[in-house]
């Protein structure tokens, strides 16, 4: 009869014992491996790696040194020298015999003084020239040359819901002086979607898209705009009649 032959534990033990320091050299001989292959990886790319790092040193150095010795300057010069073309152009908003060449003035400087075409030109970059951008649209529609108000009211950028749709729109009007309807209706649109129910600037917008969209035939859209001035704004000054335009459209 066969016997079973109990395996000595010492034996066991010590088999176990070879096996984990196999394994243990196995792991730090990867490990070496490992660093060795890091080592030799970053001494043949030494030189690219310190390049780099360099490099964006540089980077930010010059950046750095280009907001605080250029560009921090030049925003407060363009500030200081915008103010005669804003004195102008805001004599110009309030006197209605002479606002024409008040208008020219705040777009073409005078005295010696920057107007805003000059800020555009001289300070790009800045908030100055940016909101000469605004300033300029204006006084061209203003000056009815509807052409030069479109394209630099489409340059000026905000993050302000009145001065965007302000902006929106009378690029709105600019195409309808100059009978495209239907780029008018457009711009109003946009206008409207800058506004974020502004409750100054939304009902007169939201009134001269849906005057437009009547206009044009397109009585469902203009009747949604009035509509929405009827239940959104019943207190402005376009909700007066705004029950005779729903009918209109109906």
């Amino acid at each position: 009869m066969a016997t079973y032959k109990k395996r000595s534990r010492k034996n066991i033990s010590k088999s176990n014992s070879n096996a984990n320091l196999s394994s243990t050299k196995q792991v730090f001989e990867t490990l070496d491996d490992s660093a060795s292959k890091t080592e030799i990886f970053v001494n043949k790319y030494q030189k690219y790696l310190s390049g780099g790092v360099l490099v964006l040193v540089f980077i930010f150095v010059l950046y750095f040194s280009y907001n605080k010795l250029f560009f921090e300057p030049k925003v407060e010069e363009a500030n200081l020298e915008i103010f005669t073309a804003q004195k102008y152009f805001n004599e110009a908003s309030n006197n209605e015999n002479n606002s024409d060449s008040l208008y020219k003035l705040s777009l073409e400087g005078a005295e010696g003084k920057f107007g805003f075409l000059d800020i555009i030109d001289s300070y790009k970059g800045t908030p100055a020239a940016n909101i000469s951008y605004y300033y300029s649209g204006i006084a061209y529609f203003n000056l009815e040359k509807y052409d030069l108000a479109i394209k630099y009211l489409n340059d000026f950028r905000s993050n302000d819901e009145i001065l965007s749709s302000l902006a929106m729109s009378t690029i709105g009007d600019s195409f309808i002086q100059l009978n495209q309807l239907n780029d008018g209706l457009d711009y109003f649109e946009k206008a409207l979607s800058k506004a974020n129910d502004n409750s100054f600037i939304m009902p007169i917008i939201l009134n001269k898209a849906g005057d437009l969209s009547l206009f044009l035939g397109k009585k469902s859209k203009a009747n949604k705009y009035f509509n929405q001035i009827k239940d959104d704004f019943p207190k402005s000054q376009q909700a007066d009649i705004i029950e005779m335009k729903i009918s209109e459209s109906e």
